[in-house]
């Protein structure tokens, strides 16, 4: 009997006992179709408990993860400012107040908060409101001393399109991501478009129509255009959506950050029955300006479930940002967060030789990490107090986040994986449990021209785990 017993144990254990393999079969097909060589391809599939890993391809080459490097941010700012951490924003009197009116400037101190949304900011100015404050005489000052300038920050940069949402740069005072989102709501042949929030101070110009046809991509045939003019934008919207697309949404900067913050805080402050006399600028924190409330974000953990769940690059950024402004005691800034999460990784022995992180996102061309330090990444936060916010924190395969429209195989619902996509770039990393109830890190990045149609053997590796890996 022990002897059939040791049997089974051995036999159970032969995947993670065995010698790493090229990729599987299913995977090296579907990679085959595609156009994709082997040696474009960083893989590597391991035990999450403890073990060699059974899949091992170009594991310890740098390549460029896009997305999937908000693992790193996600793990670095919960493991050095705790999961309770919260962003504050504060309301200062910079004079005093007589019967609701401040004969002098409301002070805004940015914290940083990534999720100051407008709904949050109703609130604040609802709270400012109660406090008797009804009158604001001087201006509104924002202080951004948080994070460090960033004048030379070029939102179209990256691919040319500084309109888009997730292009937005970091800011200590982020109003609502810095974007508006649009809703297109088909209607017989039209489609409505909506804002929100809806600010007076935009206006949406609507021609598009609303045509019979499946849904590949909605997006396909809208085109967009904003024109700003001071306080002022108008949006335009041409082409056509497929029916079958049902509601979408399409994020938008349609101002400038600076005006399109002050043109957020004078609706909402309006919108509350406030009055404002002065302007809205930049500027510093008194010494004896008065605290008059102090809003609070959602804790950390909280935060990171929503950047990684819907991949929010400018929630990235801003979490990146904050590690160095509280462990450094500094303006927050990218070089900084890049040597305190290069030293973070030393101290806790996780070799990233070849690793580049510009900003925390992924949204970059030069950032480099290895399948096999990403897998080391993945194994120290398995063993660590915080698995269940980073494991909770990803989507779930083919079920929610930026995964759901994965193909509904075997395999969903089983696995928690962050994913990536920039142009010729297609990645995922995270966890995996098999059929048989053991659970495994799966990395897998393709940087090649043909990368973007590498999704099918990124599935075929997701499957071929949760079948037990060859078993």
């Amino acid at each position: 009997m022990r002897a059939l017993a040791l049997l089974a144990f051995f036999a159970f254990m032969a995947p993670a006992m065995a010698a790493p393999r090229g990729l599987p079969r299913p995977v090296a097909q579907a990679l085959a179709r595609a156009s994709i060589p082997a040696g474009a391809v960083g893989a590597i599939v391991e035990p999450a408990d403890a073990g060699a890993p059974i899949v091992s391809n170009q594991a310890d080459v740098a390549m460029n993860p896009a997305s999937v490097m908000k693992l790193v941010t996600s793990f670095a700012v919960l493991d050095n400012l705790g999961p309770a951490f919260r962003f504050h924003t504060d309301f200062l009197a910079a004079a005093p107040i007589a019967d609701g009116v401040l004969e002098g400037d409301l002070v805004i101190r940015g914290g940083g908060d990534p999720k100051l949304t407008y709904e949050r900011l109703w609130q604040a100015a609802h709270q400012l409101r109660a406090r008797g404050l009804r009158e604001i005489r001087g201006d509104i000052v924002i202080d951004r001393a948080y994070f460090a300038a960033n004048a030379g920050f070029d939102p179209g940069r990256f691919d040319n399109e500084p309109r888009r949402g997730y292009n937005v740069g970091a800011d200590a005072f982020l109003v609502n991501f810095g974007a508006v989102q649009f809703t297109f709501t088909p209607e017989g042949e039209g489609v409505r478009v909506t804002a929100e929030p809806d600010l007076p101070s935009i206006e949406i110009a609507s021609r598009v129509r609303s045509v019979p046809g499946a849904c590949d991509w909605w997006r396909k045939d809208l085109r967009y255009d904003v024109q700003p003019n001071g306080m002022l934008a108008l949006a335009s919207f041409s082409g056509s959506i497929p029916a079958d697309c049902g509601v979408r949404r399409f994020t938008l900067a349609v101002l400038d950050p600076a005006k399109f913050t002050e043109s957020v805080l004078r609706w909402i402050w309006s919108e509350a029955g406030g009055t404002l006399r002065g302007k809205v600028r930049a500027g510093s924190t008194p010494i004896d300006a008065r605290l008059l409330y102090s809003a609070e974000s959602e804790p950390l953990a909280v935060l990171v479930h929503d950047m990684n769940k819907y991949s929010n690059n400018v929630m990235a950024r801003q979490l990146f940002l904050a590690l160095s402004t509280e462990k450094a005691g500094m303006p927050g800034n990218e070089a900084a967060s890049a040597e305190l999460v290069r030293a973070w990784l030393a101290q806790r022995r996780i070799d990233a030789a070849g690793l580049r992180i510009d900003n925390g996102a992924g949204l970059s061309r030069d950032d480099r990490i290895s399948a096999a330090t990403l897998a080391a990444l993945l194994r120290a936060a398995w063993q660590s107090p915080l698995m269940p916010e980073i494991a909770a924190s990803m989507p779930i395969f083919a079920i929610d986040g930026t995964l759901k429209g994965r193909p509904a195989t075997d395999a969903a619902g089983h696995a928690h994986l962050k994913g990536g996509t920039l142009n010729g770039v297609q990645s995922v990393a995270g966890y995996v449990v098999d059929k048989h109830g053991r659970r495994w890190i799966l990395v897998m990045m393709v940087n090649h021209a043909n990368g973007n149609a590498a999704q099918p053997a990124i599935d075929a590796l997701v499957q071929w785990t949760f079948e037990g890996a060859g078993r």
